[in-house]
Protein backbone atom coordinates (compact mmCIF):
# COMPACT_ATOMS: atom_id res chain seq x y z
CA UNK A 1 0.00 0.00 0.00
CA UNK A 2 1.05 3.31 -1.12
CA UNK A 3 1.73 5.59 1.90
CA UNK A 4 -0.62 9.16 1.36
CA UNK A 5 0.79 12.66 1.85
CA UNK A 6 0.05 14.25 5.44
CA UNK A 7 -2.47 17.12 4.91
CA UNK A 8 -1.21 20.32 6.51
CA UNK A 9 -3.21 23.61 6.91
CA UNK A 10 -1.81 27.36 7.41
CA UNK A 11 -3.32 30.84 7.72
CA UNK A 12 -0.62 32.74 6.03
CA UNK A 13 -0.63 36.66 6.84
CA UNK A 14 1.81 38.67 4.18
CA UNK A 15 2.79 41.71 4.52
CA UNK A 16 5.54 42.70 2.26
CA UNK A 17 6.13 46.39 2.30
CA UNK A 18 8.76 46.67 -0.57
CA UNK A 19 6.36 45.44 -2.53
CA UNK A 20 3.14 46.77 -1.06
CA UNK A 21 1.60 43.54 -1.23
CA UNK A 22 -0.77 42.27 1.62
CA UNK A 23 -2.95 39.20 1.98
CA UNK A 24 -4.25 36.68 4.03
CA UNK A 25 -4.02 33.26 2.59
CA UNK A 26 -5.92 30.18 3.59
CA UNK A 27 -3.09 27.58 2.35
CA UNK A 28 -3.97 23.51 2.24
CA UNK A 29 -0.31 21.85 1.74
CA UNK A 30 -0.14 17.94 0.74
CA UNK A 31 3.64 16.93 2.17
CA UNK A 32 4.18 13.65 0.38
CA UNK A 33 5.94 10.86 1.83
CA UNK A 34 9.36 11.63 0.58
CA UNK A 35 8.90 15.66 1.48
CA UNK A 36 10.89 16.76 4.55
CA UNK A 37 8.98 19.70 6.74
CA UNK A 38 12.25 21.58 5.38
CA UNK A 39 11.11 21.39 1.87
CA UNK A 40 7.72 22.08 2.83
CA UNK A 41 8.29 25.65 4.35
CA UNK A 42 10.48 26.68 1.92
CA UNK A 43 7.61 26.11 -0.45
CA UNK A 44 5.31 28.33 1.89
CA UNK A 45 8.43 30.97 1.96
CA UNK A 46 8.32 31.23 -1.81
CA UNK A 47 4.40 31.19 -2.14
CA UNK A 48 4.96 34.17 0.80
CA UNK A 49 7.67 36.01 -1.12
CA UNK A 50 5.52 35.85 -4.29
CA UNK A 51 2.49 36.59 -3.05
CA UNK A 52 0.46 37.58 -5.76
CA UNK A 53 -2.83 37.17 -7.91
CA UNK A 54 -2.92 33.75 -9.84
CA UNK A 55 -0.26 31.86 -7.23
CA UNK A 56 -0.73 28.55 -6.49
CA UNK A 57 1.20 25.41 -5.49
CA UNK A 58 1.58 22.75 -8.46
CA UNK A 59 1.43 19.31 -8.24
CA UNK A 60 5.26 19.51 -7.89
CA UNK A 61 7.21 16.37 -6.96
CA UNK A 62 3.83 14.40 -8.65
CA UNK A 63 4.07 16.11 -11.85
CA UNK A 64 7.78 16.43 -13.44
CA UNK A 65 6.72 19.12 -16.25
CA UNK A 66 5.04 21.67 -13.26
CA UNK A 67 7.14 23.98 -10.62
CA UNK A 68 6.71 24.01 -7.06
CA UNK A 69 4.91 27.36 -7.01
CA UNK A 70 3.72 29.11 -9.84
CA UNK A 71 1.82 32.46 -11.14
CA UNK A 72 -1.08 32.05 -14.45
CA UNK A 73 -2.69 35.20 -15.44
CA UNK A 74 -6.19 35.14 -16.89
CA UNK A 75 -5.04 33.45 -20.52
CA UNK A 76 -3.61 30.76 -18.83
CA UNK A 77 0.01 31.43 -19.38
CA UNK A 78 2.78 31.03 -16.56
CA UNK A 79 4.69 34.45 -15.98
CA UNK A 80 6.57 32.96 -12.63
CA UNK A 81 8.03 29.86 -12.23
CA UNK A 82 9.19 28.45 -8.88
CA UNK A 83 11.57 26.04 -8.50
CA UNK A 84 13.33 24.62 -5.14
CA UNK A 85 16.52 22.89 -4.58
CA UNK A 86 19.26 22.34 -7.22
CA UNK A 87 17.39 21.57 -10.23
CA UNK A 88 19.11 20.72 -13.21
CA UNK A 89 20.64 22.89 -16.54
CA UNK A 90 17.35 21.01 -18.98
CA UNK A 91 14.62 22.08 -16.46
CA UNK A 92 15.92 25.46 -15.71
CA UNK A 93 16.45 26.02 -19.55
CA UNK A 94 12.61 24.58 -20.27
CA UNK A 95 11.23 26.49 -17.02
CA UNK A 96 13.06 30.25 -18.76
CA UNK A 97 11.05 28.87 -22.23
CA UNK A 98 7.90 28.28 -20.87
CA UNK A 99 7.31 31.33 -18.40
CA UNK A 100 7.94 35.14 -18.43
CA UNK A 101 10.15 34.85 -14.80
CA UNK A 102 12.03 31.68 -13.40
CA UNK A 103 13.12 31.73 -9.95
CA UNK A 104 14.80 29.01 -8.26
CA UNK A 105 15.23 28.76 -4.42
CA UNK A 106 18.09 26.76 -3.76
CA UNK A 107 18.06 25.82 -0.01
CA UNK A 108 20.52 23.18 0.80
CA UNK A 109 24.63 23.11 2.64
CA UNK A 110 25.85 21.70 -0.79
CA UNK A 111 23.78 24.77 -2.93
CA UNK A 112 27.58 25.96 -3.96
CA UNK A 113 28.96 23.17 -5.42
CA UNK A 114 26.17 22.74 -7.17
CA UNK A 115 25.93 26.59 -8.02
CA UNK A 116 29.35 26.28 -8.80
CA UNK A 117 28.78 23.50 -11.76
CA UNK A 118 26.21 25.17 -13.09
CA UNK A 119 26.28 28.93 -13.23
CA UNK A 120 27.93 29.18 -16.49
CA UNK A 121 25.40 27.01 -18.47
CA UNK A 122 22.40 29.17 -17.01
CA UNK A 123 24.52 32.92 -17.67
CA UNK A 124 22.41 33.55 -21.21
CA UNK A 125 19.19 33.34 -19.43
CA UNK A 126 17.61 36.63 -18.68
CA UNK A 127 14.49 36.11 -16.89
CA UNK A 128 15.85 33.86 -14.50
CA UNK A 129 16.71 34.43 -10.69
CA UNK A 130 18.67 32.24 -8.27
CA UNK A 131 18.27 32.67 -4.87
CA UNK A 132 20.35 30.66 -1.81
CA UNK A 133 18.80 30.06 1.49
CA UNK A 134 21.16 29.16 4.08
CA UNK A 135 20.88 25.55 5.65
CA UNK A 136 20.30 26.57 9.21
CA UNK A 137 17.36 29.25 8.37
CA UNK A 138 15.96 26.18 6.40
CA UNK A 139 16.16 24.10 8.93
CA UNK A 140 15.22 26.79 11.78
CA UNK A 141 11.83 26.96 8.85
CA UNK A 142 11.27 23.34 9.52
CA UNK A 143 10.53 24.42 13.30
CA UNK A 144 7.61 26.32 12.27
CA UNK A 145 5.73 23.24 10.83
CA UNK A 146 2.69 22.04 12.45
CA UNK A 147 -0.45 20.24 10.74
CA UNK A 148 -2.50 23.64 11.59
CA UNK A 149 0.02 26.81 11.46
CA UNK A 150 -0.80 30.41 12.06
CA UNK A 151 2.29 32.30 10.24
CA UNK A 152 3.16 36.08 9.27
CA UNK A 153 5.18 36.91 6.74
CA UNK A 154 6.82 40.50 6.91
CA UNK A 155 9.29 42.03 4.63
CA UNK A 156 10.59 45.53 5.28
CA UNK A 157 13.57 46.96 3.40
CA UNK A 158 14.96 43.73 2.34
CA UNK A 159 14.80 41.85 5.49
CA UNK A 160 12.33 38.88 5.74
CA UNK A 161 10.46 37.22 8.39
CA UNK A 162 8.50 34.16 8.62
CA UNK A 163 6.49 34.25 12.61
CA UNK A 164 4.64 31.71 13.93
CA UNK A 165 2.82 32.19 17.12
CA UNK A 166 5.32 30.84 19.04
CA UNK A 167 9.01 31.48 17.18
CA UNK A 168 10.27 34.11 14.33
CA UNK A 169 12.92 33.12 11.73
CA UNK A 170 15.19 35.88 10.22
CA UNK A 171 15.38 34.85 6.31
CA UNK A 172 18.17 35.94 4.39
CA UNK A 173 18.39 35.36 0.80
CA UNK A 174 21.60 35.71 -1.16
CA UNK A 175 21.41 36.27 -4.61
CA UNK A 176 23.06 34.00 -7.27
CA UNK A 177 22.40 35.87 -10.22
CA UNK A 178 19.56 38.25 -11.49
CA UNK A 179 17.69 39.65 -14.48
CA UNK A 180 19.59 41.55 -16.70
Amino acid sequence: MALKATIYKADLQVADMDRHVYGDHALTLARHPSESEERMMVRVLAYALHAQDGIAFTKGLFDVDEPEVWVKNLAGEITLWIDLGQPDEARIRRACSRAAQVVVLCYSSSCEVWWKQIAGKLARFSNLTVLQLAADTAQALAGLATRGMRLQCMVQDGEIWLNSETESVAVKLTALMSPR
